[in-house]
């Protein structure tokens, strides 16, 4: 049964969903595990070349915790980590593509970024 929303209820549950993407390299992260991608903490790295070690184990973490990413360990030697999305960590491709989307309009009418 769907969720009667109303104006409160619906802010407050789409500041909660921000609030778990929140972090400068979160939305990279997601975007790079999207499509089913599982990747190597060190093909992250490599593939976010900005970001320091510290940092992306911090924001791998959290978003673990939040439900986002799954850490699979590969039981053998040397250990092999991957991380991929949880099937509601891939759930959010459509509603990011739509806010991608819907930034684009704003350029696309010209219009100020202040």
């Amino acid at each position: 049964m769907a969720k009667e929303w109303t104006p409160s209820s619906a802010a407050d549950g789409v500041e909660q969903a921000l609030k778990i993407l929140e972090g400068k390299w979160k939305l990279v992260i997601l975007f790079h595990l999207f499509g089913g991608k599982l990747l190597r903490f060190s093909e992250l790295e490599r593939a976010i070349p900005a970001i320091t070690q510290k940092m992306l184990i911090q924001q791998l973490r959290q978003m673990e915790i939040d439900g986002v990413v799954r850490r699979i360990v590969h039981h053998q030697v040397p250990p092999k980590v991957e991380y991929g999305l949880t099937d509601w960590g891939q759930a959010l491709c459509p509603a990011l593509d739509a806010l991608l989307k819907w930034a684009a309009l704003r350029e696309e009418r010209g219009e100020n970024n202040t």
